[in-house]
């Protein structure tokens, strides 16, 4: 497993993988930054400061994360939220099938191990609240303005 550490506009991104994906991306306050990126990480690298100079909308890097069945499921239907698009907990439990499972779903979103590759960011309250995100609130609120249509100028 290859490990790389990268800076982001909300903080230093660990990136784990090998040859068979990307296995983990999570972020921190602060860290050291990797100053060679292995070969396996490179494009992750690439499509992440993509992602964040507003030039990449999707990512094509291969995933490999760890979890249970239901886990990955639940990772599996996050990569269907649209970027600049929320859903909710409910809503994402009745696309899995089962509209009773939302402690379930929203337990397993908690758990997603690829920070804003699989866009748990992207689920929010059946109220349009943001809810717990294990980057904070702050990041998940960063992400959802970074992802947003619509813009906001100012008249002066």
């Amino acid at each position: 497993m290859e490990t790389a550490y990268i800076k982001t506009p909300l903080g230093i991104a660990k990136l784990q993988g090998n040859i068979n994906g990307l296995s983990v991306i999570s972020v921190f306050d602060d860290g050291k930054i990797t100053e060679v990126i292995p070969e396996v990480l490179e494009d992750a690298v690439y499509q992440l400061q993509e992602y964040f100079r507003g030039e990449r909308t999707t990512f094509s890097v291969e995933l490999n994360p760890e979890g249970t069945d239901f886990q990955k499921k639940v990772w599996n239907a996050l990569l269907q939220i649209p970027f600049g698009k929320t859903c909710s907990y409910l809503q994402l439990s009745k696309v899995l099938g089962d509209p009773k499972a939302i402690r379930a779903v929203a337990a397993a979103n908690g758990k997603n191990p690829l920070w804003i590759m699989v866009p748990c960011h992207r689920v929010i309250g059946s109220d349009g609240s943001l809810t717990g995100y294990a980057g904070g609130l702050h990041r998940k609120k960063w992400l959802l303005e970074h992802e947003s249509p619509v813009t906001q100028t100012t008249l002066f």
